[in-house]
């Protein structure tokens, strides 16, 4: 059976069409889901309980940030189960979540994050008795890192 050169190109056409099928049906639906807020993501990650203010978790960042491309961050919280971090004015503003296991160390975590303009930076932490701590910081930043 001899195949034409017409037949070649079309199966390679309809075989490139169907691969990026599922890149279609995936960018589809990322933009059909809406994004969560901030406080949405606090409720989410507290099931509905209050996180109150504390000592219990230190979040570092700084003050200024001369570029948001990479702003430094750390945080501890001993005794965390998990420390969820948030970035309260970002397009998506979950910007990590850590999970500590029983044999940890210790409950600390740094990482370098993005920053699409000036706002306050939120760490919760879920200690082992299940209640929650949290704190903020502002960083001012002089230029966005997500497109601003």
């Amino acid at each position: 059976m001899l195949i034409s050169r017409r037949g070649v190109l079309t199966a390679s056409v309809g075989l490139v069409g169907l691969a990026m099928l599922p890149v279609a049906v995936r960018a589809q639906d990322a933009a059909a889901a809406p994004a969560q807020t901030a406080d949405e993501m606090i409720a989410e990650f507290t099931g509905g309980a209050e996180a109150v203010e504390g000592d219990g978790v230190k979040l570092t960042a700084p003050e200024i940030a001369e570029n948001g491309n990479t702003v430094p961050l750390s945080v501890e919280a001993p005794g965390a189960a998990e420390i969820l971090l948030i970035a309260t004015e970002n397009p998506t503003p979950g910007v990590a979540r850590f999970t500590f296991g029983a044999l940890a160390a210790n409950q600390a975590a740094a990482t370098r994050i993005r920053l699409a303009k000036t706002q306050d930076i939120v760490a919760i932490a879920k200690l082992a008795d299940g209640s929650f701590v949290r704190t903020a910081a502002n960083v001012k930043v002089t230029i966005g890192g997500c497109g601003g």
